[in-house]
Order: C-alpha cells, then sequence, then structure tokens
C-alpha cells in the first residue's frame, strides 16, 4: 500500500510531486522519493527513509529541479524501509526509474533470471526487478518496454516510469491497485487516489485493471497490455479540494469524526421519500423483481467495512427477513464458498480497491452471484465490477482509521435493508414511512453528539493509562463493540477486544479486574420490547463486571437512567430506532480512543504499521 504521483506540464514539477506526496502519505509513510528529468535530459533522484518531512529535507539540503517527474510514499512489503529501499527505483544504467505500489509474486524467478543475463541489483525490494526488466526490452520506446515488462510480471501492481532515453512521458500501468489520471490545461497528473491531484484539476479517469496509459505534454493516450488502445470515460469530482484539508481541527481523523452529520446525510440525499418512505436505488443493473427473488446475502468487507457488514446482517435479516452471512474478503475465496444465481453478494469497501475484497467479488461473481458494492470511490474497481454500486458519499477520508466512511457504510445498509424488503413485500407502507423519517433525523442526532465533545478531555484522564479494554454489546450492538475496540488499538496502541455481552460468563469474567476498563454499550429503543429486554439483559453484566471490581464506561439512550446507578461514567445518545442506534453510539467511541491517543501522544492520523487502502493481500 504505497503512494504514487507524477507530473508532467509547463509548471516545476517538485513543488506538485511534494504536495501529492503529502496527500497520499496516508497510504504509506515508511520512505518517500521522486525523480525529475531536467531539460537536459538528466535524470535525478532524491530518497529518504522515515516520513515526508525527510524528503522535503533532502531536497532542500541537494535541490534539483525538472520539467516532470514521478514521487512515491512507501508502506513497506518487501525489504526494510531504508534509503536504500525507498522508491523510485532504477536500472542498471540509471537511465529507468519506476515507482511502484502493490506486490510482483515472481521477483525472485525474474531475479534470477535477470542476474544470469548481467543484472545487478542494490536493494531487497521486488520493485527494483520493474526498472531492469524495462531496460532489458527497451529499444527507444519506454511504452513499448513498459508493455512488455508488465506482461511478464505475475501479482498486483500499479507503476509509473519516466526514462531519460526517451523523455517527456510517464508510462503508468495498472494491475490491481487503484491509478487515476487527472486532465489539467496543457498538463496532466497520475496518481494512486483523487486527493493528490484534486488541487490542479477534477477531470479524472481510473486506469482498469490491464491498462496502460501514456502521459505526456500533448495529452494522454491509453492502450491495454497488448498493445491496442483504448478508451475510457472521464469523471468530473465534485469534492472542493478544501474537504481534503484539516479545515482547523488538529487533526485529518477528529474532523472527518465531525463530518460525519453531512456524510450519513450525502449519503441518503435522494434516496429515501419522507412521505412514501419509498427507497429508490436508481443506479443498480439489478431489477426490483431480481431483489425479490434473492433467497439469500452474502457481505464480504474487511476491517471496519466487516464490522458494517455485521451490523448490516441485522438490518436486512430484521427488515427483509432474508438470511444473511459475513465474510472477511481474505477468507471468501479460499473456502469455496456456496454462493450462485440465488445469493446476493454484497461488498464494502471505503476506497472500492481493497484486494481481498476485489478477489471475493470476482469468485461470487464466477459462481453466478450477482454482486452489489458500497463503496465512498465512484469509477473504482469494486464499483466497475458491480451490477449496482451504492456510493457512500462521505468525501475523502485521510485519516487511516475510519470514521464517517463507516458511518456512510452503516447508512448505506439501512437503505439496502429497506429497498429488499420493500421488494419483497415484507416492510409495510407505514413502517417504511417511520423507519424513512427516523433515519432523515440522524444527522441532527449525530450534531448533538457531537456537540459534547469536551466531556472526553476530562473522562479519558482515568483511561489512557490503561494497558487493556473490554468492550461489550447485545445483538446489533456487537459489531459496534468490535468497532470500538478496533478504533483504540488502531490508534492509541493499547490491547482491546470486544465481545458479546452475554458471553461474559464464557471466559470474560476472568480478565476483569479494576485496572480494566470496560466499555458497555446499553443503548436502547424505548418503544421496541425485544431491544428494552436486551437492554435489561446489558444492565446486568454492568453488575458483574462492578462485583468483579472492574471499571465501567456505559454509552446509553438519554432517559433511560437506570444504568447510571451502576456505571462509573455515561455518555448518552438521543433516542432512535434500534437499527439506527449503531450509527449515533459509535461516535462516543471514535471520539473515545482519539482523546486516548492524543493524550497518550500518538500519531491519530497515521497510525504505526497501518495503512489507508490495503491494495495487496
Amino acid at each position: 500500500m504505497c503512494g504514487i504521483i507524477g507530473y508532467v506540464g509547463g509548471r516545476k514539477p517538485i513543488p506538485i510531486l511534494l504536495d501529492g506526496l503529502r496527500r497520499l502519505e496516508y497510504r504509506g509513510y515508511d520512505s518517500a522519493g521522486l525523480a525529475v528529468v531536467d531539460e537536459q535530459d538528466r535524470l535525478e533522484l532524491r530518497r529518504a527513509s522515515g516520513k515526508l518531512h525527510n524528503l522535503e529535507e533532502a531536497v532542500r539540503l541537494a535541490p534539483i529541479d525538472g520539467w516532470y517527474g514521478i514521487g512515491h510514499t512507501r508502506w513497506a512489503t518487501h525489504g526494510r524501509p531504508t534509503e536504500e529501499n525507498a522508491h523510485p527505483h532504477r536500472d542498471s544504467n540509471g537511465d529507468i526509474v519506476v515507482v511502484h505500489n502493490g506486490i510482483v509474486e515472481n521477483y525472485l524467478s525474474l531475479k534470477q533470471e535477470l542476474e544470469a543475463e548481467g543484472h545487478v541489483f542494490k536493494t531487497e525490494t521486488d520493485t527494483e526487478i520493474i526498472p531492469h526488466l524495462i531496460e532489458k526490452h527497451f529499444q527507444g520506446n519506454l511504452e513499448e518496454a513498459v508493455r512488455k515488462a508488465v506482461n511478464q510480471l505475475r501479482g498486483v501492481f500499479a507503476i509509473a516510469a519516466i526514462s531519460r532515453r526517451d523523455p517527456g512521458k510517464i508510462v503508468a500501468a495498472r494491475n490491481g491497485p487503484p491509478v487515476v489520471v487527472g486532465l489539467g490545461e496543457g498538463e496532466y497528473f497520475v496518481a494512486s487516489d483523487v486527493p493528490a491531484i484534486l488541487s490542479h484539476t477534477r477531470d479524472v479517469f481510473f486506469l482498469h485493471d490491464g491498462d496502460l496509459a501514456v502521459l505526456s505534454k500533448d495529452g494522454v493516450r491509453l492502450m491495454d497490455f497488448s498493445g491496442r488502445p483504448i478508451k475510457r470515460q472521464v469523471s468530473h469530482i465534485l469534492w472542493d479540494p478544501i474537504m481534503a484539508e484539516k479545515g482547523g481541527y488538529k487533526h485529518f481523523m477528529l474532523k472527518e469524526i465531525f463530518e460525519q452529520p453531512r456524510a450519513v446525510r450525502d449519503t441518503m440525499l435522494g434516496r429515501v421519500g419522507q412521505e412514501s418512505g419509498r427507497v429508490f436505488l436508481d443506479e443498480m443493473q439489478i431489477q426490483p423483481k431480481e431483489f425479490a427473488g434473492f433467497q439469500n446475502v452474502r457481505i464480504v468487507a474487511c476491517g471496519t467495512s466487516w464490522h458494517a457488514a455485521l451490523a448490516g446482517k441485522f438490518m436486512i435479516e430484521r427488515l427483509a427477513r432474508l438470511p444473511v452471512e459475513v465474510d472477511y474478503g481474505s477468507e471468501f475465496r479460499y473456502r469455496d464458498p456456496i454462493v450462485g444465481p440465488e445469493t446476493l453478494t454484497v461488498l464494502i469497501s471505503q476506497s472500492g480497491e481493497t484486494a481481498d475484497t476485489l478477489a471475493a467479488q470476482r469468485e461470487a461473481k464466477l459462481k453466478g452471484s450477482k454482486t452489489l458494492s458500497i463503496c465512498n470511490v465512484m469509477g473504482s474497481m469494486i464499483s466497475r465490477e458491480a451490477a449496482g454500486t451504492l456510493l457512500t458519499h462521505a468525501g475523502p477520508e485521510i485519516g487511516v482509521a475510519s470514521t464517517k466512511a463507516f458511518t456512510a457504510q452503516l447508512t448505506a445498509l439501512f437503505i439496502l435493508a429497506m429497498s429488499l424488503g420493500q421488494s419483497r413485500g415484507r416492510l409495510a407502507h407505514d413502517e417504511s414511512v417511520c423507519l424513512a423519517q427516523e433515519l432523515l433525523r440522524i444527522p441532527g442526532k449525530l450534531e448533538s453528539v457531537l456537540s459534547e465533545d469536551a466531556q472526553y478531555d476530562e473522562l479519558v484522564k482515568w483511561l489512557f493509562k490503561a494497558s487493556d479494554f473490554l468492550y461489550l454489546g447485545r445483538g446489533i450492538h456487537y459489531p459496534i463493540a468490535l468497532e470500538g475496540a478496533l478504533k483504540l488499538k488502531e490508534i492509541s496502541y493499547i490491547h482491546a477486544e470486544g465481545y458479546p455481552a452475554g458471553e461474559m460468563k464464557h471466559g470474560p469474567n476472568a480478565l476483569i479486574d479494576e485496572t480494566l476498563p470496560t466499555v458497555v454499550l446499553a443503548t436502547a429503543d424505548p418503544d421496541d420490547e425485544a431491544s428494552v429486554l436486551r437492554y435489561e439483559k446489558t444492565l446486568s453484566n454492568i453488575q458483574e463486571v462492578k462485583a468483579r471490581g472492574g471499571k465501567v464506561l456505559a454509552i446509553a439512550t438519554e432517559g433511560m437512567n437506570e444504568v447510571s446507578k451502576s456505571a462509573d461514567n455515561v455518555i448518552f445518545v438521543p433516542p432512535t430506532r434500534e437499527l439506527l442506534l449503531p450509527i449515533l453510539e459509535v461516535v462516543p467511541l471514535q471520539l473515545l480512543a482519539y482523546h486516548i491517543a492524543v493524550r497518550r501522544g500518538c500519531d491519530v492520523d497515521q497510525p504505526r504499521n497501518l495503512a489507508k487502502s490495503v491494495t495487496v493481500e
């Protein structure tokens, strides 16, 4: 998971490349580098280990200039995060340089072949074989050499290459990880993600697997890996560049937490009729009759998206009365899953490029299943390969720990559950209207939850020194307990575990003592008998923890004050329907993790060993 940026045009490339890398640093921050070609066709490189400011300092101490170039920020997969292993990598003569995102699975066999032919390697990376392979095929035309080279690679990869022997070109290729090409006036960009180029252009197109692009001052040419010319549709990105900035917040993560009311509102916009209660999914190639005919649903996702999927299971089974199974993308295709035309397979991915989820999608399609994607990036690979897409209009999410994308995914899943329920005749008109109207109130209720942010500064004073946390929830709230634990682990490096509250007696009780904070989701819909019963059972779990000397922080519903009698601290959220409570109750867990991490001095936006988009297995 690395970030690629490239520029060719009439401006100085160094500021553009460094700015692009800064916006891509969420994809990797073990090392960084760039390469430019000057007017005399000299090729210059600068690389540095560690975060981007080290590269900026290297450029300041040894300035370079040029008229086009490429850059890279790395998250290590092969080879340690050292300056030597940083990208760009070059061939034996130093004439060709390459930046790469992905994994070359057959790099050892290729390396042995190239070494036998006299090529000398200097690094531990799989990437270094690519410029050597291009050099082997180079006969004066860079794109032809790249095309021949990529046809020998196995695995997943996105690359950008330049050569001083065929100047004025950037050649980019995709087979797996995302590549976006930006179109300006007399200037052109290539990048791993839209925010890297959004301040320069909003007109972009996304490369498909097997696409190769040649960027020059004269424009962009496209071909496939066999050399046939191709065309791709240009999209106009509506994101404001300011959306990708911190907007006055200390961290991107905090900004994105506070953007959740807008993200949820935008995700439901135009899809839910307040008066009719009807759901409109016009972007589907799946007909209402097909929705009605599915016999089961399979939801596939990874990480935070998997927790959204697990909550979605409760929504769909409750509103559509369809059996739902939830799978990890990394496991799905390795167990010969039982899916077919009777199955709707739903893929959830913030980026729409998650390698495991994409592989699962292709496996499901091979078995005859219709696939529907829920993602945040228009034109992403998963959305292109799906029969329908529910875009979550959360806007760019820069913080590695997902927040607004998660609540937007929950919103999209709720809308999908309503749609399936209506298509199958399982959701009555009056109930549809009530649910739609309550969904439309959620953004305002989120704003109410966020207005209480000041309480966390005091709250974390007794929490931030803990070495372990336990998160408990019942029913649809168990996935939110898992998500709360994950957020704390990701950004504060505190070990945390989410658990079904009803399973306390089956092991977790042994962990409880005065040093283990326990966070309990004790929310309920007071008008739902089953929800109130679940709440009462959860109160009993709190008593179990207190009886063993444990400390309890509860998330509870306003007006249901019994929990205050036993919990040490309570954070209240507004009342809503049972299936919508997760959208509200996850926000205190996000803020809790954020404030604990800040208090511990952690890098909130770029936690160690993690990257935003996992585009390789």
